[in-house]
């Protein structure tokens, strides 16, 4: 155990803030840490929106449908796999428009947490500017949470984030074994 590491008082003033949270890296797990985050607020009766990129609109994965059986809103917009795209401009556009949304939805003032699933892709192909982004973050309403996930975070995007949280492949059953993707676990 680290001794030097410094604790947080259990006694004194919280501060209270809405932080910005990114979850990236190549490691799996990037989606699950938000979704833990959103069923956790939502516990709370807290006001949650995830706004997933890239993956198809209409959806229908596990996340989905617990959160229609919960009443979360969680809406996905695109057209799959970018490397799989056979329009990447239609792609591109999905994207942009989803950020319009999401745009409006953190300014409304509305909502607690709000969660960017895949977000980075559309900041690392450059269809959505960095610093576009930052401009609404930073005019955000004070206790708005706001989740970004993806790999690629643009620096950035990592400077100016609270919490920043990098997932790292140790061991992949694809990867290491062949093991394709499975329900449940992997959507």
């Amino acid at each position: 155990m680290n001794e030097t590491r410094e604790r947080q008082p259990v006694k004194g003033p919280r501060v209270r803030k809405g932080l910005v949270i990114v979850n990236t890296g190549d490691g799996k797990g990037k989606t699950t840490a938000a979704l833990g985050v959103l069923f956790r607020a939502w516990g709370r009766g807290m006001r949650v929106r995830m706004f997933q990129f890239l993956k198809h609109t209409g959806a229908h994965f596990g996340e989905h449908r617990a959160a229609k059986k919960l009443g979360i809103p969680i809406e996905a917009m695109g057209d799959g796999f970018t490397w799989r795209s056979k329009d990447i401009e239609r792609t591109r556009s999905l994207a942009v428009m989803h950020w319009q949304a999401a745009r409006q939805a953190i300014a409304s003032g509305e909502i607690d947490v709000v969660i960017l699933d895949e977000f980075t892709y559309p900041l690392h192909y450059g269809w959505v500017p960095v610093s576009e982004v930052l401009e609404v973050l930073a005019e955000r309403p004070p206790m708005l949470h706001v989740i970004i996930t993806g790999r690629h975070a643009p620096p950035e995007l990592v400077e100016f984030a609270d919490l920043v949280t990098e997932m790292r492949v140790v061991k992949h059953p694809y990867r290491d074994r062949g093991i394709k993707a499975q329900p449940g676990i992997e959507f």
